[in-house]
């Protein structure tokens, strides 16, 4: 009876492992096409660029709460973004730093009479601020209420029908907005639009905009673009052809504002407002019977600043589980849903059992096979066939994805920055995958336990700050 328990045991996390990775794959061989379809759009671009007069104006909305080191860095780059129209909306969320007094002396702001008009309730709004120099720039001074109650307040105050939100944190190349709008322009039923996140750390900033990709000295900031780049260009992509993208990153992408409105704003009682909404608009959507289109687009680059401490990047990623648990399980009427299509049919059980409920299993999957080696009840040839499925097929899938990657983009021209980032590829899948999956464990016992969801203490290097 026993022998028989331990064989179902291995099976059951070999087939685990093997589904997980198996899924994975697939999504990496959807990706092509579109990486193909991309790079084949791209190479047009060559010719004189004229706006066609089609592109739809949009607001850029920049929550920020104790950014006084990087806003006004962000800002200067917002302000040189190539599209014919957009204003900027920073929200200053009740900072107990510098940030509002920052953005007053950097972009000579004053106080403005302005109709406020609630369409989504925020957190009462104390100024509206408008720049002298800058007619696009405004910034709107409110109580704090947290990330997705200054979107909210960012979103009253927009202008224009379609926003773009972004982390305050965060650096757009010049061309990243007239990129990532582009699937509205393609199909009237786009309500969202994502673009991709790459790690800043190492790189040289000059005026708000990335001069040269560089690599962070830091071990953790360099396995984070390995991990960034396995996440957004083939794992996202993928769900793009199957119109079952669950999440946009909160660092940047697009929305049509009347859906958001619509659909009630983003929700002020979760950690996750970025995947909530997204979800939220999958579920309302898909039973309402409307068409739509949900998008991510790989070209369109906004770098971050990653974590480069340990404490700071556990916070993150519980948070990050926390956020998900909360986007499935606030959302969980969009699976299997009889409307619910490959949104509620495929992405959300994979996001649900593999995902979510996937920390527990990997832990387990490794605990059961290490003591069984120790004591003898596994075989090498059970531990070996573990190995390639739980390290060796995720070795494989960062490696292909740092090649395409190199085929593609070449975002990092010298051989030793691909060489080393190889080296990572590995090292990613041989430690770091395990400590992270650890953290989301704990994210999954603090949601089981019922503790209070806290975003802790998020400390930012800002290396590439020190160049402006």
């Amino acid at each position: 009876m026993v022998a028989e328990l331990v064989a179902a045991l291995q099976i059951l996390f070999l087939v685990y492992f093997l589904g997980l990775n198996g899924v994975y794959i697939m999504l990496n061989l959807l990706a092509i096409p579109v990486l193909v379809r991309t790079m084949r759009e791209r190479s047009l671009e060559d010719l004189p660029y004229v706006h066609a007069g089609f592109e739809p104006p949009v607001s850029i909305l920049a929550p920020a709460y104790n950014e006084e080191t990087t806003i006004a860095a962000t800002v200067r780059s917002l302000l040189q973004l190539v599209y014919p129209e957009y204003e900027i909306i920073v929200v200053n969320d009740g900072a107990k730093d510098r940030t509002l007094e920052v953005l007053i002396r950097e972009f000579d702001l004053l106080a403005v009479p302005e109709t406020y008009r609630i369409q989504v309730e925020t957190q009462p709004v104390r100024n509206i601020y408008q720049s002298v120099t800058y007619p696009n720039l405004r910034v709107v001074d409110k109580a704090n209420g947290g990330k997705s109650d200054a979107l909210n307040a960012g979103i009253n105050c927009a202008r224009y029908p379609l926003f773009c939100c972004i982390d305050a944190d965060s650096i757009l190349q010049r061309d990243s907005l007239k990129r990532v709008v582009q699937p509205f322009l393609d199909d009237p039923t786009t309500v969202v639009s994502g673009g991709t996140i790459r790690v800043a750390n190492g790189c040289d900033i000059q005026g708000g905009f990335l001069t040269r990709a560089g690599l962070p000295k830091h071990p953790l900031a360099l396995i984070q673009i390995v991990e960034y780049l396995r996440a957004f260009l083939f794992g996202r992509m993928g769900w793009t052809p199957l119109n079952a993208v669950l999440i946009i990153s909160g660092a940047f992408g697009v929305f049509d504002k009347k859906t958001v409105v619509e659909i009630g704003g983003y929700r002020a009682d979760t950690i996750g407002e970025d995947m909530e909404l997204i979800v939220r608009m999958h579920r309302i959507l898909r039973e309402q019977g409307r068409p739509y289109r949900i998008a991510f687009v790989p070209d369109p680059i906004c770098w971050t600043d990653a974590p480069e401490d340990l404490k700071t990047l556990r916070n993150q990623r519980i948070r990050w589980q926390r956020g998900l648990s909360d986007s499935l399980m606030l959302n969980r009427g969009l699976l299997f849903h009889p409307r619910g299509g490959t949104p509620g049919w495929i992405a959300f059980p994979f996001m649900l059992f593999f995902e979510l409920w996937g920390p527990i299993i990997e832990v387990a999957g490794y605990l059961f096979m290490i003591v069984g080696l120790i004591f003898g009840f596994v075989s090498t040839e059970a531990w070996g066939a573990f190995l390639v499925v739980a390290v060796g097929l995720g070795i494989l899938l960062s490696t292909s994805s740092l090649l395409l990657e190199e085929v593609s983009f070449h975002m990092y021209p010298r051989l030793g920055h691909i060489l080393t980032l190889a080296f990572v590829s590995v090292l990613e899948n041989v430690v770091y995958r395990q400590l992270i999956t650890i953290w989301r464990l704990t994210g999954m016992v603090q949601i089981i336990t019922k503790q209070k969801a806290t975003w802790g203490k998020m400390v930012r290097t800002s290396s590439w700050n020190q160049n402006q």
